[in-house]
């Protein structure tokens, strides 16, 4: 193995927003060595939606010491800048400085009606909002009253200048305004490793061409499984066919193209590859596998820290 550091979502969630089920799970994930734990947002999707992935971090971070915790796609263009950056600093106060910020755009039609943020205006507000944020971080002033004296944003996060910013990334725009602004990109897990080579390549252009120095950081986020029991093996890759089939409507991939899912030689294998051909540096295993409880999937994870050498 390489030097990859590996993280972890949540695998297990749909109590209508409890925190103590993703507490646990943070609590578990910091046991067993991973360098962070993840949460995405969502909205208006029954009981696993997570609207406010930024709260429930924080009541993981009152469970945990050292684990990093990140958010997958912290939606900016539904949200005020100056609200957002407040948030963002309060939560890496609270976590002692353990914040990985992945931001996005979001993709629900719905989501932009109800928030009353037309479509068309979502990269541009993505763009402008993340300006003000980084400024009002840096110690820019956010407004002045009306005597004309400066309004400043307080507290400001832990980390100097602010916390880690990874751009959720899946159409080409999306990844040449990351690759533009100098940020790490994460991929949709359901990306095939071909695609993942071409976007990752664009990405890099891009920053390049935008004056970037090198970007610090692959991360790779991939449904990953691991059991040495051929049964249970044949049962997730058949839920997780399923799933790919529903999800990737477009062009159903094979299994094996976008998740890595056998044995532990066969998965570290497969990680090696993934460094080789991607530069990864950074995984970050995705949970909730169909049709796996909550033990059997702590097994996976622990058996992903054995041959990752956490």
């Amino acid at each position: 193995m390489g030097k990859t550091k590996v993280a972890v979502t949540a695998w297990m969630f749909g109590t209508g927003g409890g925190a103590a089920e993703l507490a646990e799970q943070g609590e578990v994930a910091e046991r067993i060595g991973f360098d962070s734990f993840w949460l995405p947002e969502s909205h208006f999707n029954g009981e696993i939606s997570i609207p406010s992935p930024l709260m429930l971090l924080g009541a993981i971070s009152a469970r945990t010491s050292k684990i990093k915790l990140g958010s997958t796609s912290y939606l900016l263009p539904i949200r005020h800048p100056i609200q957002a950056a407040e948030e963002v600093a309060v939560l890496d106060r609270l976590s002692n400085g353990r914040v990985i910020l992945g931001v996005g755009r979001g993709f629900q039609d719905t989501m932009f009606t109800v928030f009353d943020v037309p479509i068309k205006d979502k990269r541009k507000r993505f763009k402008a909002n993340l300006e003000t944020m980084i400024a009002a971080w840096q110690g820019d002033p956010v407004a002045e009253d009306a005597d004309g004296k400066p309004a400043f944003l307080a507290p400001l996060p832990v980390q100097k200048p602010h916390p880690p910013i990874w751009v959720a990334a899946f159409g080409p725009l999306a990844i040449k305004q990351a690759g533009t602004l100098g940020l790490p990109y994460i991929a949709s897990p359901m990306e095939t490793l071909d695609s993942l080579l071409d976007k990752y390549a664009q990405h890099k252009d891009h920053s390049e061409n935008a004056g970037h120095g090198a970007i610090e950081t692959t991360p790779v986020m991939r449904t990953l499984f691991i059991s040495e029991n051929k049964q249970l093996l044949d049962t997730v890759r058949e839920n997780l066919n399923k799933e790919g089939m529903n999800r990737i409507r477009e062009q159903p991939a094979d299994l094996d193209d976008w998740a890595i899912v056998g044995d532990s030689a066969y998965v570290r294998d497969k990680i090696s590859e993934y460094e080789e051909k991607l530069g990864l540096d950074y995984l970050i295993a995705r949970g909730r596998i169909p049709g796996v409880d909550n033990e059997t999937q702590i097994a996976s994870l622990e058996q992903l820290a054995k041959i990752t050498s956490l």
